[in-house]
């Protein structure tokens, strides 16, 4: 026993597998996070959340540096600043602007040199005469350091407001030593000393910080609180998390936002307490952390084309355009957001936010509680969904088939992105899925992507391999005469020199049987490989022409079997609507039937026309023009392979056309002759389909109401039936349908149509019954003298035996007959679907 050997490398598992170790290994990733991070930003941004209206912004803007100078600017104005805010009573103030350096004017720097020269000991021991001078000069000396030292204005004003705020900057990174120096206490009494060590995670691992930068002595020592302003940036260079603590050689330092929201609450730094890598508390507010003590900030987004925070201009508050009075009780930061001084940050909803910003959202997230949550339990569950995805990839997406495949990953993905945003927007929580979710659509693109190579490349040794077999069965159907199928196998063998020659003689063969459209197919097809091959040029130009005077047959007018060529020599075509019109092709029930072409698409098409003006009067030119557009719109909305195609309908001048699919054929008049019948088996066949077509067109309450030979398109070569004129059709469930209104061709009709009755889909199958009867024996089952004696037998009389006109018609075509003419309509086939079927099997009995 001989087993097939499968190499395990061509294994779908095997591809589903290399897919997860590779998602596994990159987890990690920049790329990973970064799509994690892509992801979080629009979850969050989908989600909806009002500020605190305790939060104010004064920025130090363009207006403000216009106004004021040139920044830096002197610390006074910043002082002036404190002092209307303190007087407004602002509830706590942080001001974000550094003070790592004193700020020595230029002047004063002189006037200190001054002063120290008058108390040298040689100017101290002169005459008394002088030395009251001197005295005067010392006392004019020292009032110009006095007014001109913003420091010490900056830090009278700090100490008097007794509510401000600032700043201080850690350079991060793991201590290498011991510290340098002790820091001073105005920066020391910030430390966070209230941590419960016993109630923290066991995977603590705050930010630390290497050295610090803390504001001047003569300053910070007045503030109510330093805290930190750093901020953590992602791997794609935005701004999401925000450090509440910094670790500094076992010392925490707060964050600004954290102190400030403290303050605000009336909480000093031992009412903060910390549970490490879990949460901190300021009071009954609960701020959840990550491991390293940092909070998922929430940024508002501008709303209704305004800003999340109204940030007010420096100048316009301390210019009294904006009454300090504003501020009371709130949360005041001052901050640069002027292009070029201040620092701007990458955020989810800004790429351009400056820092003060920031904090004005990192404050507002912890009063509020809007920060994002990473659950406890995230890092099983982002497993388990790996997991799932993973097994899913690897173990149930190679057994199913392209379109199960589809719906079953499509499902899981929308799955994932539904619970990513259900939890953002609802819960606040935010559970990284993204490289589940990438895995999953990498996974399924790999497979589908090995199973579309693998298809084709059988494709082409099956091609190669049944080549040699098309050959011969082409040439075997051309020798029955059967060239359509002949030619459909030959393109499926590479063309070449030896083919050119059998497909040279399939075109001759299609002359002969003057199918010349097809015949010109065959010579372009051979063109394309060599238009050089023996007479090919003249032959294709010959088809060409001739299959040009094909002549569409109506059932109306007949033509000569030439047509006009509208359009000789150099004269341009003419146009109607967007159509060329290249000849005339008869005259159809309504007008004029042309041939033309879409030149946009190259489609051509059948265009049906109506003279308003020449064929009706004035009075009646509206009703007719509706009933024609009426036409177009019931047929439009009719699509199945035997019924005639509507494109596209218009009005032009005194013309109103629509144009249609363009058939090679004509109808069944010219076969309801008694020496020129379609074998019986040819009858069934189409009359079947026509069946089928009225059993569509019912279903849509769509009636033809003028059924009859003529209005049935067939093309013998390709054994085409189409379904034409549905110009008198109305839409059944139509208020505007008048019920007694005669149309139609009298010897077609049903009973309750010639009474004027409102009528349904089994008049059409009467009507058609009424053709089937024609088609079989050359003659109507109703005949009269006059127009009234053919209606009275035709709704009172049985029809004429067709056995007694054709003797040798099959017991069960009279029987479908019989049934299709009962005057009774609940006698008759109630469907075009019931009488197609009868047909059909009457038809293989016959053919048996």
């Amino acid at each position: 026993m001989k087993f097939k050997k499968i190499s395990i490398w061509k294994a779908d598992w095997l591809y589903g597998l290399l897919v997860v170790l590779f998602f596994w290994f990159s987890a990690n990733s920049d790329l990973m996070q970064s799509l994690e991070r892509k992801a979080y930003d629009l979850g969050l941004r989908s989600t909806i959340k009002t500020p605190s209206d305790k939060v104010a912004v004064i920025a130090i803007d363009d207006r403000s540096i216009t106004n004021l100078g040139r920044w830096p600017w002197p610390r006074s104005l910043q002082a002036d600043m404190l002092d209307l805010l303190a007087a407004s009573h602002a509830k706590v103030i942080g001001n974000a602007v550094l003070f790592f350096e004193p700020q020595i004017d230029p002047g004063m720097e002189y006037l200190t040199k001054i002063s120290a020269m008058l108390d040298t000991p040689t100017l101290k021991s002169g005459p008394a005469a002088l030395q009251a001078e001197l005295d005067q000069i010392r006392e004019v000396t020292g009032d110009g350091i006095s007014a001109l030292d913003n420091d010490k204005k900056l830090s009278t004003s700090i100490v008097n407001a007794g509510n401000v705020m600032l700043p201080m900057y850690f350079d991060l990174g793991d201590p290498l030593g011991k510290q340098d120096a002790p820091l001073p206490d105005y920066v020391l009494k910030n430390n966070l000393k209230n941590i419960n060590i016993a109630g923290g995670s066991s995977h603590f691992l705050p930010v630390s910080g290497a050295d610090v930068q803390f504001p001047i002595p003569a300053l910070g020592g007045g503030a109510i609180g330093i805290g930190h302003v750093n901020t953590l940036i992602d791997v794609d260079g935005a701004v999401r998390t925000d450090p509440l603590l910094i670790s500094y050689y076992d010392q925490f330092y707060p964050s600004m936002p954290l102190l400030l929201a403290a303050k605000s609450l009336n909480l000093d730094i031992k009412d903060i307490v910390i549970d490490p890598g879990k949460d901190i508390r300021l009071g009954n507010l609960k701020v959840i952390t990550d491991d390293a003590g940092r909070m998922h900030t929430f940024f508002y987004k501008d709303r209704d084309g305004l800003p999340a925070f109204q940030v007010d201009s420096f100048y316009d508050v301390l210019s009294g355009k904006i009454p300090a009075e504003k501020y009371r009780d709130k949360i005041v930061l001052i901050g640069a957001t002027a292009a070029g001084i201040g620092t701007s940050l990458v955020t989810p909803v800004s790429a351009n936010m400056p820092s003060v910003l920031s904090l004005a959202h990192s404050v507002s997230s912890i009063l509020k509680q809007d920060f994002m949550v990473i659950p406890e339990w995230s890092g099983k569950a982002q497993l388990g969904i790996f997991a799932v995805i993973a097994l899913y990839v690897i173990l149930l997406l190679p057994r199913l088939g392209a379109g199960l495949g589809a719906v079953i990953t499509a499902g899981l993905f929308a799955g994932i992105l539904g619970t990513h945003f259900y939890l953002m927007v609802s819960k606040s929580m935010w559970l990284p899925m993204m490289v589940s979710a990438s895995m999953l659509l990498i996974g399924h693109l790999v497979l589908t992507t090995k199973h579309f190579f693998r298809t084709e490349k059988g494709k082409i040794r099956a091609d190669a391999e049944s080549a040699e077999s098309n050959r011969m069965l082409g040439l075997a159907f051309q020798g029955q005469g059967q060239l359509d199928m002949a030619f459909d196998k030959f393109r499926k063998v590479e063309i070449d020199d030896s083919l050119m020659e059998v497909l040279y003689n399939l075109g001759l063969d299609f002359e002969r049987k003057r199918q010349f459209n097809k015949a010109e197919s065959v010579f372009k097809y051979m063109a394309e490989y060599n238009p050089e091959f023996r007479d090919l040029g003249q032959r294709l130009a010959q088809s060409k022409a001739m299959s040009e005077t094909i002549i569409l047959g109506g059932g109306a007018a007949k033509t000569n079997d030439s047509t006009i060529v509208l359009g000789t020599g150099g004269v341009a075509k003419p146009m109607l609507g967007r159509y060329e019109i290249d000849k005339e092709l008869g005259k159809g029930a309504m007008g004029v039937v042309y041939l033309g072409k879409d030149p946009k698409i190259g489609r051509i098409v059948a265009i049906k026309t109506m003279a308003l003006t020449q064929e009706f009067e004035p009075d009646e030119l509206q009703d007719v023009l509706q009933r024609f557009f009426r036409e177009a719109e019931t047929a439009g909305r009719l699509n199945h392979p035997n019924i005639v195609t509507m494109y596209d309908a218009g009005e032009e001048h005194d013309l109103a056309y629509i144009a249609m699919e363009f058939l090679k054929g004509k109808d069944l008049a010219g076969y309801t002759k008694p020496d020129n019948l379609l074998p019986i088996p040819v009858v069934l066949s189409i009359v079947a389909r026509v069946a089928d077509a009225l059993a569509y067109a019912h279903t849509l309450n769509v009636v033809h109401r003028d059924i009859k030979p003529a209005n049935i398109m067939f093309d013998p070569a390709t054994d085409t039936v189409k379904v034409t004129d549905f110009g008198i059709a109305r839409i059944t469930d139509s208020s505007k349908t008048k019920t007694g209104m005669v149309l139609g061709s009298p010897s077609y009709m049903s009973p309750e149509q010639l009474a004027g009755n409102k009528i349904e889909g089994t008049s059409d199958l009467f009507s058609l019954g009424v053709s089937l009867y024609q088609l079989v024996c050359g003659k109507l089952p109703f005949y009269g003298d006059s127009m009234a004696q053919l209606m009275f037998r035709i709704a009172n009389e049985p029809p004429v035996d067709i056995l007694s006109v054709r003797p040798d018609v099959p017991a069960c075509v009279v029987a479908i007959i019989n049934r299709a003419l009962a005057k009774s309509i609940a006698d008759r086939y109630q469907n075009g679907a019931e009488m197609a079927e009868e047909i059909r099997k009457c038809a293989a009995s016959v053919q048996g």
